[in-house]
């Protein structure tokens, strides 16, 4: 066991505070990862505040970790020491069933382990990436490519695989229309990935308050959702429409964006049901689909692509210090657009 200093939420809705946490010994399969940064998540907020139901506590939060391996088990054929490997939101799986067969460990049958506010397979709580170290099975580490820097990396491996999965599985790419909901920690991901896959990218933002952001990040065009013109102006437009907002949207409205047989594939997760009239969806044959990250190999394949096209995060590096008022910003909508938690300052 390894004792390092993170910062956790000792209970819901309570300040994150300094503290420290024991990491488990390496095992065969283990690599121990110095952690050089860490994102900050909304669903993080949510979970510290049990916006999604009962959690455990105390709470580390982050699965949006970038850092370097410091120590492998004698086992592990993947890394060695130095290299660069970042943890996303999945710590382990029952690696047999049919969907982590496929490399969809995030739909483990058996139930997925997720980086915190879960129960690993060994009956222990798994603390995430507010800290100094994590130990994971090399299997649900992946490799940062050198041309990435860490930092930018980071919310990669939550915000990048969370917009590239649904764009890649719906057919993002030239000769296709896509709208982006929300230009926020996940938006502005959406809007770089889908304009490197070759779609022409629609933002779809309450306000025109971030178009000057939006069209460096790549988006063609960029519309204020609280005019009522541009409903009436973009009907029918779309092949693909991304929403990674966690606020209820009027769906029969935003459905009436799509082209004939479009998609409205949702990413953000609000804490409350939404009401859905049916015949938004019928009438046009259209689909209202959900994503949830990816599985290992899609995140390294994301990480690999971003790299490719000079992709990483736009971010606000914070000292750990900083935490409690940056979760009070992203509530607020008041970042550009990730935080990220430079761990040497925990």
């Amino acid at each position: 066991m390894t004792t390092v200093a993170a910062y956790a939420a000792p209970a819901a809705k309570a300040p994150l505070e300094r503290t420290t946490i024991e990491r488990r010994a390496v095992r065969e399969h283990d690599v121990l990862i110095d952690i050089k940064f860490a994102g900050i998540c909304h669903s993080d907020i949510h979970q510290a505040q049990e916006g999604w139901g009962e959690a455990i506590f105390p709470m580390v939060p982050g699965h949006e970790i970038a850092g370097v391996v410091s120590e492998v088990g004698p086992g592990v054929t993947k890394y060695k020491v130095g290299d660069r490997v970042g943890v996303g939101c999945l710590v382990d799986s029952c690696r047999k069933c049919e969907n982590c067969e496929a490399g969809r460990e995030q739909f483990c049958l058996n139930g997925s382990v997720g980086t915190y506010n879960a129960i690993g397979k060994d009956g222990e709580p798994t603390y995430g990436g507010y800290s100094e170290k994590v130990v994971v099975d090399e299997n649900f580490a992946v490799r940062i490519p050198e041309g990435l820097a860490l930092d930018e990396a980071a919310p990669l491996l939550c915000a990048g695989i969370t917009t590239y999965s649904p764009l890649k599985r719906w057919g993002a790419g030239p000769g296709k229309k896509v709208a982006v909901i929300g230009l926020g920690g996940l938006g502005h991901m959406g809007v770089k990935i889908a304009h490197a896959l070759g779609a022409e990218v629609t933002v779809l933002s309450q306000s025109l308050r971030k178009k000057d952001d939006g069209l460096k990040l790549g988006a063609d065009h960029y519309y204020a959702t609280s005019d009522p013109k541009t409903f009436e102006e973009l009907a029918g437009s779309f092949d693909l429409i991304l929403s990674t907002v966690s606020a209820p949207l009027d769906f029969g409205a935003y459905l009436g964006l799509l082209k004939t047989d479009g998609a409205l594939v949702n990413v953000g997760a609000p804490e409350e049901p939404v009401a859905l009239n049916l015949f938004s969806l019928i009438g046009g044959n259209k689909t209202l689909a959900g994503s949830m990250i990816g599985g290992i190999a899609e995140t390294q394949e994301m990480l690999d692509f971003c790299a490719a096209h000079g992709i990483g995060s736009e971010i606000e590096v914070i000292a750990a210090s900083e935490i409690n008022e940056a979760y009070e910003r992203v509530v607020k909508s008041d970042v550009r657009y990730r935080f990220v938690i430079d761990t040497a300052t925990i």
